[in-house]
């Protein structure tokens, strides 16, 4: 086998290099090409920075200068850490092996490969100092976008050459070294990329490479990246998602040098149309409400592949840290888009679309000494009080639940999530699809408004599970990937499940789809939302701030997602909500689009009779008039009335401000 090995002395080119070829869903329009070619300057042990030589160290191989080829208490130590958090933050092999490695060996994963690396990797430790094997490392390396060495990533990233790398920049090289696709400044994963930077500077600081101060200011240091210039690509904040998947699933190596041939689920007329869409309402937002930014996120609810995505205005406009993905990576909250995967729960426990709730000035915090429950001061800004409004400020008595969710009322809205279950309705939206509520104790009863935060890609796939009347089908980017000779390596695999009973979701659909009952939230902008000849949903969410305004709609064969705002979360001009900032973009789209649809409508519901009076929309009951707690215990709705209604704790809540507006009400 050693006979075989190549002669360290001598650095090859190695296997033959082909780009990555990445089409759209037809295989014909080529979106990026992936270059093999390597971008790389090699420079000396002495022009590489000392941070730079040390964060490398301390995150790659810490007791570089102490063992031979290969470090055994290492190897052990990177185990155990790996396991203890979860996370493959330590590796086990060597510089030298890794070195051994990238230069001379392909990236399969067998033993013959790993004994050849051993080999070659002690060979190289015999010839060179350790000063030359970490210079030799660091002009080897790839930092991902094809720029392999320190001095090539440090111009790709930074725009300087390498010796004039910061502490906090060089931190950051060497944090990208394990996956540097993933970790990418362009890409998805932003968040753990500055986590991993701050990992490095700790394990810096443990080994005295940096004082406690070098560190606490490195780590509050904003990273000023250089643009990304990547030639020709179509599809930009698609594209870097594939890249950034393909990446991590196959290596840097096969991504960048490996002549995979990659087939998408984009479809290429639909994402023009949609970043035509988004550039046009984004400026249109622009210059009525200060709103620069907007996102765009299509999908077939049917396969759950993704047929559009933009993620923001302009990829390549740094005023709007445009190669930020806001439909993947954005954290926004969803305002009252929100609403249904209270209301869909709350009909799972048994709560009927006629189930009557009342619209009225309520106060649902505990601290009744400090907050009134009659006579709401809407002037009161106490954190400990809670008393929502409406998006009009009126109050509208008793109301369905089916009106309510048509008409996006709040006060209604907060009274649903609470008969469903604060709980139960984050393990529903958990269930839809919806990844970031991880921490339920950090939410109350203002989730249903939109509390919490969200990423639109997410919410589009949640809604497509309501638009196939409770089947989730897994979100995809990928139809197909070939290898350089045609051998399959990855297909596109429908995975479906049923997450709820067909009947609630139905019930939602006929709700969100009736253009009669939204008719009063939308108003003048209510030819926006219509399509004659077919059933379309839909569901709009504004926040208090109006920092984000949401459009999510949707059909049996299509669901369509808009977020408007600006990325630096300033807010947009007051009143400039999702009717006005986010409606108009989706409605350009969903009116082109649906052109190619078949006309389509959504299935009925079964009619729900339930056995009370309340729960069929009567609200005055043997000549009294009480709040739904009275009748209804809400963790057993169609169970016995409860013996003692007062003891939920929300019952005074609801019950006082009933009795004044029916003692007060004229005639």
């Amino acid at each position: 086998m050693a006979q075989e090995l190549p002669n360290p002395e001598e650095f090859i080119d190695g296997q033959i290099i082909q780009s990555t070829k990445i089409y759209d869903r037809t295989g014909e329009v080529l979106l990026y090409e992936v270059h093999g070619d390597q971008k790389r300057t090699v420079i000396s042990f002495n022009e590489t920075p000392q941070y730079a030589r040390e964060a490398t160290l301390a995150i790659e191989d810490q007791n570089f200068y102490q063992h031979a080829a290969m470090d055994w208490k290492g190897t052990l130590r990177a185990l155990i850490t790996n396991i203890a958090t979860g996370e493959m933050s330590q590796g086990g092999s060597t510089i030298t092996q890794q070195l051994a490695r990238n230069t001379f060996l392909t990236a399969e994963k067998t033993i013959q490969r790993k004994i050849k690396e051993l080999i070659l990797a002690n060979w190289i430790e015999e010839k060179y100092s350790k000063d030359k094997i970490l210079e030799l490392y660091l002009n080897q390396i790839p930092y991902g976008t094809n720029a392999y060495g320190i001095e090539a990533a440090s111009q790709t990233y930074f725009n300087k050459p390498a010796k004039d790398l910061s502490l906090a920049e060089s931190a950051t090289l060497a944090a990208m070294i394990q996956a540097p696709s993933y970790y990418s400044p362009w890409g998805t994963h932003t968040d753990e990329l500055i986590n991993r930077r701050n990992y490095v500077l700790e394990q810096m600081y443990k080994l005295g490479f940096i004082d406690e101060q070098e560190r606490e200011s490195a780590q509050k240091t904003k990273l000023n990246f250089a643009s990304q210039n990547i030639g020709t690509i179509k599809a930009p904040h698609f594209v870097m998602m594939v890249k950034g998947y393909l990446g991590q699933k196959y290596g840097e190596d096969i991504m960048e040098k490996g002549g995979l041939k990659v087939i998408t689920t984009l479809d290429w007329g639909l994402q023009q149309l949609a970043e035509a869409v988004v550039e046009k309402g984004a400026s249109r937002n622009t210059d009525l409400y200060q709103g620069k930014n907007a996102a765009l996120v299509a999908q077939d609810p049917k396969t759950g592949q993704i047929l559009a995505l933009v993620g923001s205005k302009d990829y390549f406009n740094k005023d709007i840290d445009g190669n930020f993905n806001v439909a993947v990576q954005g954290l926004r909250q969803p305002g009252s888009s929100f609403k249904p995967f209270a209301y869909v729960t709350a009909f799972e426990k048994g709560y009927s679309p006629n189930t009557i709730v009342f619209d009225l000035p309520t106060e649902f915090s505990s601290y009744t000494n400090i907050c009134p429950l009659v006579n709401v001061n809407y002037n009161d800004e106490n954190p400990l009080c809670f008393h929502p409004q409406n998006f009009d400020g009126d109050f509208r008595g008793p109301v369905n639940l089916r009106n309510s969710l048509a008409q996006s009322i709040n006060i209604a809205s907060v009274k649903v999530l609470y008969l469903a279950g604060l709980n139960d309705t984050i393990k529903t939206a958990q269930n839809f699809g919806i990844s970031t509520l991880t921490d339920p104790g950090r939410y109350g009863l203002s989730l249903v408004l939109g509390g919490g935060e969200v990423k639109l890609i997410d919410m589009v796939g949640a809604y497509s599970i309501f638009s196939q009347e409770g089947i989730k089908h897994n979100q995809s980017i990928i139809l197909a990937v070939d290898s350089a000779k045609g051998d399959v390596l990855e297909k596109y695999l429908d995975q479906a499940a049923r997450v709820i009973d067909q009947q609630y979701p139905k019930i939602v659909n006929n709700i969100l789809s009736d253009n009669e009952a939204r008719a009063g939230l939308f108003q003048t902008s209510l030819s926006l939302t219509i399509f004659p000849g077919r059933d379309v949903a839909l569901k709009t969410g504004t926040t208090n701030d109006y920092k984000d305004a949401w459009t999510l709609g949707y059909t049996p064969s299509l669901v369509v997602g808009v977020w408007a705002g600006n990325s630096d979360n300033t807010p947009m001009q007051k009143h400039a909500g999702s009717i006005l900032a986010a409606v108009p973009i989706w409605s350009e789209f969903m009116n082109t689009v649906l052109q190619n649809y078949p006309m389509e409508f959504f299935n009925k519901p079964e009619e729900i009779v339930e056995n009370k009076p309340v729960m069929n929309g009567e609200y005055i009951i043997d000549g009294q008039v009480h709040n739904i707690l009275y009748y209804v215990g809400r963790d057993d709705p169609t169970g016995p009335q409860p013996l003692d209604p007062g003891s939920d704790s929300q019952f005074l809540n609801w019950e006082l401000p009933v009795k004044n507006w029916w003692q007060n009400l004229p005639g």
